[in-house]
């Protein structure tokens, strides 16, 4: 294979791979975010089962488990989009060097794969835009657990 022939091969793939970083970069903090989550709901777990159920504390802790819990699937969605985009830029990837080592048309079969790609990079930052508003709401309730239970001993 001619050093010509290799240049073109890797010039050729070098978009596709600084996806494959960029999109690790966005697993990476994705997933740091899912194992913060799940610590927060194994800790809340742990109030509510040394806590009693009827008392507000309680439901304030329940609410609080459904937000963590909900954050949860959303960051899960998130990394499994992520990581079916770096499945699918992968693909592209090994049909450009298909397509030149071979010296065979692929784009039918590369150019859906990036588009794949991309489709699944938008909805996995959709996913994680989603968990960051969900964790929003559950500080905005610990705020306001917070608050009420200054008050009630302020009284």
């Amino acid at each position: 294979m001619p050093t010509l022939s290799v240049v073109q091969i890797l010039t050729g793939s070098i978009a596709p791979v600084i996806v494959i970083s960029g999109v690790g970069l966005v697993l990476l903090s994705i997933s740091n975010r899912y194992g913060r989550a799940l610590d927060r709901a194994r800790a809340v777990l742990k109030q509510l089962e040394q806590g009693d159920a009827a008392t507000a504390s309680a439901i304030r802790l329940d609410e609080q488990l459904q937000h963590t819990h909900r954050r949860a699937k959303l960051l899960r969605s998130s990394m499994t989009y992520g990581s079916a985009s770096i499945f699918f830029v992968s693909l592209t990837i090994l049909a450009l060097f298909a397509e030149y080592i071979l010296q065979v048309r692929v784009d039918f079969f590369a150019l859906p794969c990036f588009a794949l790609c991309l489709l699944c990079l938008v909805i996995s930052l959709y996913y994680s835009i989603r968990d960051i508003t969900v964790s929003m709401g559950a500080l905005e309730l610990e705020i306001n657990s917070v608050r009420e239970s200054r008050g009630s001993i302020r009284s």
